[in-house]
């Protein structure tokens, strides 16, 4: 830790005098007019950056104003003639330990910076991560809120956010309804693939491209299960997906398809001599 002299410091105070107090004051009027010049050209030229989030361009300029703030008292005080080297190990100590105070903040803050510069999601968008799935409410620079389903608004540290796998399902617009249906071995499998995609054509807000398909993935000890896929709008994929889940009950109704479900058979046999088994 660097040694702050706070003795030498103090005896370089009682040395001012009015020259030096009115050439401290016309240096800190420069220096806050090339702050204000300064900050309007960084302004400027972070706006026709396009890429970034207008949020990143306050937090980028907020932390110029701190720099050059910090850098205007080095330089006032060094016109009044007090040692710079004291006030630089005074703010090495203040920041390391505020920066040990806040670890965790920073750890949200920095991946709050990573996060409005790649941007993997929007506001509105609907992600899901390794803890959580929601459409985004907000993004500050140490949280992001997001609204579940089922009613709850979460707060996700950015730090784990950045970390974390993200699937967007509303950057590309679209997104795949994906069914798993069983059916009797009894019921042919031109039936059950024709009765699926009916139902898809019953339903609204599908897609017809890419066009809905119907496949066999597995042959079970009792059904035969089928895939059917088809696509929507983000805005209308859950209203499109419980309509279809209907819809193909309805389908099978009509058309006379089994959709199996697990169950127990007993059977009883009569022995001519002990009676009932």
């Amino acid at each position: 830790m660097p040694n702050v002299d706070l003795s030498s410091l103090s005896s370089h105070l009682k040395t001012f005098t009015m020259e030096k107090v009115l050439a401290a004051v016309l240096v800190l009027l420069v220096c806050l007019l090339v702050i204000k010049v300064v900050t309007r050209l960084t302004e400027k030229l972070l706006g026709r950056v396009k890429r970034l989030d207008p949020r990143m361009n306050r937090y980028a300029l907020t932390a110029l104003k701190a720099v050059l703030y910090i850098l205007t008292a080095l330089i006032v005080a060094q016109s009044l003639g007090i040692p710079t080297t004291s006030l630089v190990a005074l703010f090495s100590v203040l920041s390391l330990a505020v920066s040990l105070a806040v670890q965790d903040v920073l750890g949200n803050v920095a991946g709050g910076i990573v996060i409005l510069f790649s941007k993997p999601f929007q506001i509105g968008d609907y992600i899901e991560t390794d803890a959580v799935a929601g459409t985004v409410y907000a993004i500050d620079l140490t949280y992001t809120k997001l609204d579940t389903p089922d009613g709850q608004r979460v707060l996700m540290p950015n730090s784990t956010m950045a970390d974390s796998k993200i699937v967007n399902f509303t950057e590309l617009g679209t997104r795949r309804i994906d069914l798993a249906v069983t059916a009797s071995y009894d019921d042919a499998i031109q039936t059950v693939r024709a009765a699926l995609l009916a139902a898809v054509e019953a339903t609204p807000n599908i897609l017809p491209d890419p066009a809905p398909a119907a496949v066999v993935t597995n042959y079970g000890a009792s059904a035969i299960e089928y895939h059917l896929r088809c696509w929507s709008k983000v805005d209308t994929y859950w209203d499109a997906r419980n309509t279809l889940m209907e819809e193909i009950k309805a389908s099978f109704d009509r058309r006379g398809v089994t959709m199996t479900y697990n169950h127990l058979n007993v059977h009883i046999m009569e022995n001519e001599t002990n009676g009932l088994l």
